[in-house]
């Protein structure tokens, strides 16, 4: 007979509590594809939280250059990837519907289609050198595949088309999606409009500045 028996029967009954808690079936491990939507969720909601708008709280004794999005007498350029083109055309037509509400004519808009994103740069540099356009805005979408062909597209396409805004002194707006699924460019349409808001408020703030400096 083993060394200790008999044993105590409180002894007895937490080795059998042991055993049994031992044996109990694994929590349910979740599933990788809810888990996937799940981290999705999440990471929209943070960009939500971390993308809102805000007013700055400026001194009343300080001078302010602040632009407004108002397209009156102003020239716009768009230029719209052709690549991903059922994403590319809501952002163009949210683009379009907002020109008309910031007061843009319609034959003060020029539309320039392009390949795909990594085409948006060269033809924005190309539109701000004419000095026609107050401002250019760049429409396109980038999905995340299999390979790290989206990293090196959506980098050069940003990097491109700030680079064509550094050189010329055009404001050059980012309307561009950089998504993982087709089905979150969805919720992201308005994309295109705000693209279009941001380009001609830097418009204006570059006009109030130059009838500043020529005072």
């Amino acid at each position: 007979m083993s060394e200790g028996w008999p044993r105590d029967p409180a002894e007895v009954a937490d080795a059998e509590e042991e055993e049994a808690v031992a044996g109990e079936a694994p929590a349910s491990v979740p599933d990788e594809e809810d888990e996937e939507v799940s981290m999705l969720r999440t990471a929209d909601e943070v960009e939500v939280e971390q993308h809102a708008y805000g007013e700055l709280d400026v001194p009343d004794d300080v001078n302010v250059i602040e632009g407004h999005p108002d397209g009156a007498r102003r020239g716009v350029a768009i230029v719209a990837s052709r690549y991903n083109g059922e994403i590319t055309n809501r952002l163009l037509d949210a683009a379009l519907r907002e020109l008309d509400a910031s007061g843009v004519r319609r034959e003060a808009v020029t539309v320039m289609p392009v390949p795909g994103a990594f085409e948006l740069p060269l033809a924005a540099m190309a539109l701000a050198k004419t000095r026609r356009y107050a401002c250019v805005v760049a429409l396109g979408c980038v999905v995340r595949g299999e390979t790290p062909h989206f990293d090196f597209i959506a980098s050069e396409a940003a990097s491109g088309l700030q680079l064509a805004a550094l050189e010329t002194g055009v404001p050059v707006a980012f309307g561009v999606l950089t998504v993982d699924v087709v089905e979150q460019a969805e919720a992201r349409y308005s994309k295109g409009a705000e693209a279009v808001r941001t380009g001609l408020e830097m418009a204006d703030a570059f006009a109030q500045l130059r009838a500043s400096a020529g005072r």
